[in-house]
């Protein structure tokens, strides 16, 4: 601390505490009267989070979420507590930033996730607690992206490191409802529960095949008119590229985005590694419209992956639509109803997804709590009858 502001922080003190000092008595102290001040104040600032040093700032951000979900497989019923899923789940994430000159800076990004168990990794009717998806983890902690990167306002941002691809949830993070978190078209509660002689997560096929983040080189351009593009190169051999529009007019809110990715690497990567494919082709858009005087809002969503291998060769499409109204002074509530077909062709499956939710928003807590309810249908050509799968669940996002 600067001995200026010290002076600051003492006077400050001493008139809160109904003294008065004059010029004159000022005068008057000794040189060490802060001696012991100064001391005390060092040896907290090393027992506390600094804030970076003089020139990269550090910022902390993140998200705790958490649920309880009670589900029925037709045969047996249970109630878990837990996350919500990989890539979505509890995080921390340590940004740093610094400026270069004017209109250039510099700075890192690293990613903590925590989720308390994840749906999406391996939780099912045996399974009440599932420890992290990313290459067969066994932690509950993982590191979801850990990058350098430079960027200018005018030329863009250059990223090198583990971190999200340009069509990282492209078609996902479209949805401005604020019920993305609880619906949308991923299986993170559901994937690795039992259905007939596979999964859920198996009979619909891979609905977000690159969802995990890579080590890659990516650019981000700026944004023109409500329009971005991103590409992205990951190492043997791994490229895609995005792109994204957002815009209000006429009372509306409209954003959009499509992306294509293609991975032919040897099964290294986290992606093809996890899914036992050495090769995968996968498009997807998706776009979201919301009318702002009355708050009715359309989401929809599509994708077709192709690969080598009988596991994931299928399509989907996703539709949500519901009302966003501020009803009360706590914040935005948000009706909702879901639809999502999943055709995996491959494994000539097919699964059906309707939903029913709401959410709250806490404003000043900047926090939302939901409560769903999901019903599930399969069916798998040559296998055995797959039985109905419902659950309901409750929970809380609160970010930091």
């Amino acid at each position: 601390m600067k001995k200026q502001s010290l002076s600051a922080l003492v006077a400050a003190g001493l008139l809160a505490g109904g003294l008065s000092v004059t010029s004159a008595s000022a005068a008057d102290l000794g040189g060490n009267c802060c001696a012991d001040l100064e001391e005390r104040i060092a040896e907290l600032e090393a027992t506390t989070v600094r804030k970076g040093n003089r020139k990269v700032s550090l910022t902390i951000s993140g998200w705790v979420a958490e649920q309880v979900m009670w589900w029925d497989d037709g045969d047996e019923s249970n109630v878990y507590v837990g996350g919500i899923g990989t890539t979505i789940g509890t995080n921390v994430k340590f940004t740093g930033q610094a400026t270069i000159i004017p209109g250039w800076t510099a700075g890192y990004v690293i990613h903590l996730e925590a989720d308390g168990s994840d749906g999406l990794g391996g939780l099912n009717q045996n399974v009440d607690n599932a420890p992290g998806f990313f290459a067969g983890s066994t932690n509950y902690v993982q590191t979801l992206q850990s990058f350098w990167f430079i960027k200018s306002e005018s030329l863009g941002k250059l990223s090198v490191g583990l971190q999200s691809q340009a069509s990282d949830n492209t078609s996902i993070l479209v949805d401005g409802s604020g019920s993305l978190i609880p619906a949308n078209f991923v299986a993170f509660d559901y994937g690795s529960f039992f259905a007939g002689s596979s999964t859920w997560g198996g009979l619909a096929g891979c609905s977000d095949c690159n969802g995990v983040p890579l080590n890659s080189v990516r650019y981000d351009t700026p944004t023109f008119a409500g329009f971005s593009a991103s590409a992205s190169w990951g190492e043997d051999d791994f490229w895609d590229v995005a792109l994204r529009y957002a815009g209000e007019f006429a009372g509306f809110k409209l954003a959009a985005a499509a992306a294509y990715s293609e991975s032919s690497d040897d099964g290294t990567q986290a992606v093809n590694s996890a899914l036992g494919i050495t090769e995968t082709d996968y498009f997807q858009v998706g776009a979201y419209i919301q009318h702002v005087p009355t708050g009715l809002f359309l989401y929809g969503a599509y994708g077709e992956i192709d690969s080598d291998s009988a596991l994931v060769d299928n399509e989907y499409w996703y539709v949500k639509g519901g009302l966003r109204q501020r009803w009360t002074p706590l914040g935005h509530t948000v009706l909702y109803g879901e639809y999502g077909d999943y055709d995996n062709t491959a494994n000539a499956s097919e699964v059906e997804l309707y939903g029913i939710g709401i959410v709250q928003e806490i404003d000043n807590a900047a926090m939302s709590l939901w409560l769903s309810y999901r019903h599930l249908e399969g069916d798998e050509t040559g296998g055995p009858v797959v039985e109905d799968f419902d659950y309901v669940k409750a929970g809380a996002l609160i970010n930091f």
